[in-house]
This record gives C-alpha cells, structure tokens and sequence, in this order.
C-alpha cells in the first residue's frame, strides 16, 4: 500500500506544487505573515520577519561574493 494521500487524485497545478525549503518559506510568508514561524525561549519570530530576514542575509552574502553553490554555515 502507498501514500494514501497520493491515491486517487492525479497530480496537477490545482492540487500540488512541489516546493523547496525558500519557496516554502516565501509561500507561507505570503500566507500565514502573522503566524509564529520560530520560537526560540521568550522569542517568537512570525513568518514575515523570518522571510524578510532570510532576504537580507542572502542579500548580504552576495554583496560579499558568496552565490548559488558556495557553502555557508551557521553558528
């Protein structure tokens, strides 16, 4: 038996669309901009400040040479 939510129902642009983590993100800053995307102890960071903060980072990591492919890591 398969995924039962893959039974019966064809794939198309009305009912799926494959997303990516960014696309996933964007998606639900559009959507959901109020809903809490991160909590972190007392913080809690909505979808919007979290797409618009992914966007300035990536911003400032291109100003600074590093582009699709370059690995960057986070501590």
């Amino acid at each position: 038996m398969g995924n039962p939510y893959e039974q019966d129902l064809d794939r198309n642009p009305a009912n799926h669309q494959p997303l990516t983590p960014l696309s996933y993100l964007e998606r639900a800053a559009k959507t959901f901009p109020d809903h809490v995307a991160i909590i972190h102890g007392r913080q809690r960071t909505t979808y919007r400040d979290f797409w618009r903060r992914s966007l300035k980072l990536a911003s400032a990591l291109q100003r600074r040479g590093i582009g699709k492919g370059d690995t960057v890591t986070v501590m």
